[in-house]
């Protein structure tokens, strides 16, 4: 498989508009309070039926101080007391969710993410690892992709060698910029000290894999100063990259109006900053994933992509897609056989539920026969970039021109631009518009002719 991609500044300026990130199709957004706890035993016992493994997320909201770019689910406190009536409730969580699954299933995938996970101290961790394994078959070969997100500044040595010891053998740390003007502007100190010795430490202990977040379009960025941030990290060499697009949504997220708009880099700079990455990842021997993902060409994201293995959940991209995700904590969402579940958002109602030994399920949605035929669509789209459809027509027996003749239509243009290449048997994406990926998915979307633009973040 081919996976490499062409920088087009034409077709990039042309397409570049709002869209999902799909890490679901439906996206969150379909889900509704009418879904209640009920709904979801019921597909949980339907999804026993049909067996397969499990893949857990933790949610872990605490953050000693705030981003000011963050658009995550967090809670910013220095009081570490305030983790110990969460960790209680998430281990009553953890015995009421276990007490429905079957033990037969096996977690081949498991992640905490946050918030900050390692706000926890090392009993505290040690405490929820084992309330899991008391209630969910983990795996005890090491072949299970176990992974936990990572601040630098609140890591140290024996930090990683615990969670080493508690299974995790993935790691993914939060970067964002080395320059120290952007870091004060976003209120994000991190040496590059800090950094690599949390790496160093990991590759130590046996960690399989190193993932390091960046973040372009951040205030004060350059290319010249990004290319330096980048020059640091190829020379740590992780095994991926997440490169993110910052989504200035100051409406929606109150902390980002501590960000002066002024200091924002300009379109222009934002996109000769990502092709300057696109083209300095390249060189160095890094293929590109698909949405902000880069990894090696050995790594297991890059293999089960070219072996059309690679999958994407809530968590992002897994290679992991014969796993049900069952959320724990605030805020999660999960997905278990045919439904996205949210847990509430809150602890104040989420200590309520737990106390009267009730799932703080806060909404879901059900998929309905044309979501999971469009899920599979899109899946194939942004994962492999191909879609044959003589495949989708024998899992889903439709005409595959038929159902979607409007979608055809709607894609023809962007044949015309070069962004892929339309047959009778299917869709290939062109490495030009690979980085366009989610243009191409909302082509298939049903609900985004609902949806206003400013509930998504830019494509590029």
């Amino acid at each position: 498989m081919d996976q490499s991609i062409i920088f087009d500044l034409n077709l990039i300026n042309r397409y570049d508009k709002a869209g999902p990130r799909y890490t679901s199709y439906p996206t969150a957004l379909e889900l509704h309070e009418g879904f209640t706890d009920t709904d979801y035993r019921w597909h949980i016992a339907k999804s026993n039926r049909a067996g397969g493994p499990l893949s857990l997320y933790f949610h872990l909201p605490f953050c000693d101080t705030v981003c000011f770019y963050c658009a995550c689910n967090k809670i910013v406190t220095k009081n570490r007391g305030h983790a110990a009536p969460y960790l209680e409730n998430l281990c009553k969580e953890i015995a009421m969710q276990g007490a429905l699954f079957d033990k037969g299933r096996i977690v081949n995938q498991l992640h905490w993410g946050g918030g900050t996970p390692t706000f926890l101290s090392d009993d505290q961790m040690q405490r929820l690892m084992g309330a899991t394994r008391a209630h969910f078959t983990l795996r005890d070969d090491d072949r299970g992709e176990y992974s936990i997100e990572i601040d630098p500044r609140e890591t140290h040595e024996g930090t990683i060698e615990r969670l080493r010891e508690l299974g995790f053998n993935r790691i993914s740390l939060g970067v964002q910029d080395f320059d120290p003007k952007v870091q004060q502007a976003v209120n994000r100190l991190q040496s590059e000290e800090q950094t690599f010795s949390v790496m160093e430490a990991a590759r130590r202990h046996g960690f399989r894999s190193t993932n390091i977040d960046l973040i372009y379009g951040l205030p004060l960025q350059t290319v010249e100063t990004f290319s330096e941030t980048l020059d640091k990290i190829l020379a740590a060499q992780p095994d991926r990259l997440s490169v993110f697009n910052y989504a200035h949504l100051p409406v929606r997220f109150k902390i980002q109006r501590q960000i002066n708009e002024a200091d924002l880099p300009t379109p222009d700079v934002k996109l000769a900053i990502l092709q300057m990455v696109g083209l300095r990842l390249t060189e160095a021997g890094y293929v590109y994933i698909g949405m902000d993902h880069f990894a090696r060409p050995d790594d297991e994201l890059a293999i089960a992509q070219r072996e059309g293995k690679l999958y994407r959940n809530f968590q992002g991209y897994s290679t992991h897609s014969d796993c049900d995700l069952v959320g724990f904590g605030i805020t999660s969402i999960g997905r278990v056989g045919d439904a996205y579940i949210q847990n509430v958002k809150d602890l104040e109602t989420y200590d309520k539920l737990i106390r009267h030994h009730k799932l703080p399920v806060f909404k879901g949605v059900d998929l309905d026969q044309d979501d999971k035929l469009r899920r599979a669509v899109i899946t194939q789209l942004i994962c492999h970039f191909e879609l044959n459809f003589a495949a989708i027509e024998k899992e889903f027996a439709i005409d595959f021109a038929d159902y979607f003749a409007r979608e055809i239509e709607v894609l023809k243009p962007m044949q015309a631009d070069g962004l892929l290449a339309l047959s009778a048997e299917g869709i290939a994406v062109s490495p030009a518009g690979r980085l366009l990926i989610r243009n191409i998915c909302m082509v298939f979307d049903r609900y985004l002719a609902q949806k206003t633009r400013q509930q998504f973040s830019k494509v590029i």
